[in-house]
């Protein structure tokens, strides 16, 4: 296959041995804690993804997804021990050569957050189970991309390390560093949440976003039951005004 039709997708180093990596990519009790988010459905996505369409070689540290119904399309994780930690890779084969960093994609930008999320939880939270929120949306008319009406333009391309504070655009109070930022995404850890994390994406303009729209992501750690809920209602009740579902 030609190097044009194989393309990395996610490429970073988490800073923890690659055997402490494999297990959290092949134990469904650990994957539980960093993909996706919390939802009725999420260990039978994980089933799904990890276990029924995916095989992994232990011994090349390899995991391999099946191809997409139809498509000729396939994707795998390499890990590799390196200086430091692990490095991770998602390699995507088949179907046309695409400049992702301009283009947006569920599956692609998804697949960025949660190992990302994986990072947050090897390096910060080890053993840890964490509780999320995730909404998602339109804009209605006026209203800006998500990351502009949070207020996180400040955060705009510093470099990952570089520490902030904010009031964001719901009135909570926001400090950390900045985790990682791409073309569509910005992610900052936030010390009232655990230190947890805050995951923006703006995804644009599109057919079904005619005014733009995007989602957000709170991963929290260590809150309590009330302090949890309390975040949940602020959070829905500021989204909802600004992104609605659509409707049926």
């Amino acid at each position: 296959m030609s190097d044009t039709r194989r393309q990395v997708l996610v490429d970073i180093t988490i800073a923890a041995p690659i055997d402490t990596v494999w297990t959290a990519l092949r134990d469904p009790a650990q994957i539980k804690d960093w993909f996706g988010w919390d939802s009725p459905s999420l260990a039978e996505e994980i089933k799904y993804i990890f276990a029924d369409t995916a095989t992994g070689d232990a011994a090349s540290r390899v995991l391999a997804f099946d191809e997409w119904d139809g498509e000729g399309i396939s994707e795998r994780v390499e890990l590799t021990a390196v200086a430091g930690g692990t490095r991770v890779r998602l390699v995507r084969s088949g179907g046309p050569a695409i400049d992702w960093t301009g283009v947006y994609e569920d599956i692609s930008q998804g697949w960025i957050t949660f190992f990302q999320q994986l990072r947050l939880a090897l390096e910060r939270h080890p053993g840890e189970h964490r509780r999320t929120i995730f909404l998602s949306g339109p804009s209605r008319p006026g209203v800006g991309e998500p990351s502009a009406e949070l207020g996180l333009g400040a955060t705009t391309g510093l470099p990952p390390g570089t520490a902030y504070e904010a009031r964001l655009g719901t009135g909570n109070p926001a400090s950390g560093e900045v985790w990682f930022q791409t073309h569509f995404q910005t992610a900052l850890t936030v010390a009232e949440w655990g230190n947890g994390l805050l995951v923006v994406t703006d995804m644009g303009v599109s057919p079904n976003r005619p005014q733009g729209g995007g989602s957000v992501l709170l991963t929290t750690y260590g809150l309590s039951d009330a302090d949890f809920e309390a975040l949940r209602q602020a959070w829905t009740g500021w989204w909802t005004a600004r992104y609605p579902k659509p409707s049926a």
